[in-house]
């Protein structure tokens, strides 16, 4: 087909190239009348622009351009509160770079600090070129400061939130700050050593991690509540026994035999090799499992607990004679009433029943 003419509203379609007739006014003679002059809406457009440019560069330049299909996921989440303001640390521990066999980039740790924890996490967002998202969090650290403070709000915004998750394991940092936790695992970063923290306490053989979710039910059912806790080593972050919430406030620290009574009083005790002498030698006994068992008492109404332990012989020189196995079984049963008490009398002293052993005797009558 030919090419396509305009003159004005008209348009001709030509035939081998061959050009249209002249329109009437040129056969005519007469000059065609001139189009009218175009309007300048997009001059006006052009200057609107410039126009907001300028305005914007007033204002403290435009917003930062983020890296297209690029998005920094959060894994761990730190909050303290230093000076009236709450200071949010958060890391995305490390991160492949999208090639099978590169060694994979250190941690990205953003913080900010605010009035309120909702605009410390949007500062937290907007300090980064990626887009940061929080759906990803799977570990919460509160520093000491912020749980003296209280953590309800911490827990109830958490609760609110379209993108953290009360399934998130909680740790208390005893003695220091959440951000100097995560900045202690520098280019390694903390996630992996927090993931070998929990895998130990599930297996028992160290503090039992807790997920936030349920540590919020249990203050606002029980009034109380415990939490592990960790201390900032020089090298890597190392359990430091349980936080003990009264109300939602930090009240103490249950560590070593008050950690360990704490556990039994739970059913859930911390692996424990015990050695014992014997008149032919030593033993060691390995404390797998307990059972506690709380009843109300007597007109009083006084607290009596039950608890079964239950052990395997780790070494020993061939089987256990009858006397042999009551020295054992004395020795076992000395060292758990020992645990227990020390961590019964802290609890009463803080008034936190946060094994629940009063409910517990409650259901049982």
């Amino acid at each position: 087909s030919g090419s396509l003419y305009l003159r004005g509203a008209a348009a001709v379609r030509t035939s081998h190239g061959v050009p249209p007739a002249p329109a009437g006014d040129e056969v005519a003679g007469r000059r065609p009348a001139q189009p009218e002059p175009e309007k300048p809406a997009m001059r006006r457009r052009t200057w609107l622009l410039l126009a907001l440019l300028g305005l914007g560069m007033a204002w403290g330049g435009l917003p930062r351009g983020r890296e297209m299909g690029s998005m920094a996921l959060i894994r761990t989440l730190g909050v303290d509160w230093e000076d009236g303001q709450y200071v949010v640390t958060a890391s995305t521990g490390r991160r492949a770079r999208g090639f099978p066999g590169e060694e994979a980039m250190e941690p990205l740790i953003l913080s900010a600090r605010r009035d309120t924890l909702s605009a410390a996490l949007a500062a937290v967002a907007a300090g980064s070129e990626q887009e940061v998202y929080f759906g990803y969090v799977d570990q919460l650290l509160l520093g000491e400061g912020q749980s003296c403070r209280g953590v309800e709000d911490i827990f109830a915004y958490v609760a609110r939130d379209a993108q953290l998750s009360l399934a998130a394991r909680l740790w208390v940092i005893r003695g220091d700050t959440a951000r100097t936790a995560l900045e202690a695992g520098g280019d390694r970063g903390v996630e992996s050593r927090l993931a070998t923290l929990a895998a130990d306490g599930e297996r028992g053989l160290s503090i039992r991690p807790r997920r936030v979710g349920e540590m919020y039910t249990q203050l606002l059912e029980r009034g109380c509540a415990y939490a592990p806790a960790l201390t900032v080593g020089e090298a890597e972050l190392t359990a430091a026994g349980y936080a003990v919430f009264a109300g939602d406030k930090l009240a103490g620290y249950l560590e070593e035999e008050s950690a360990r009574g704490l556990a039994l009083l739970l059913g859930h005790p911390l692996t424990e090799v015990v050695e014992i002498a014997l008149p032919g030698g030593r033993a060691a006994a390995r404390i797998t499992g307990a059972k506690t068992v709380s009843r109300f008492t007597g007109p009083e109404g006084r607290l009596r607990l039950t608890c079964r332990v239950t052990a395997e012989l780790a070494e020993g020189n061939g089987p256990l004679s009858e006397t042999e196995r009551e020295t054992v079984c004395r020795r076992l049963e000395s060292l758990a009433e020992h645990e227990v008490t020390s961590a019964l009398e802290q609890m009463r002293a803080w008034k936190a029943d946060c094994a629940e052993l009063g409910p517990r005797a409650a259901l049982s009558d």
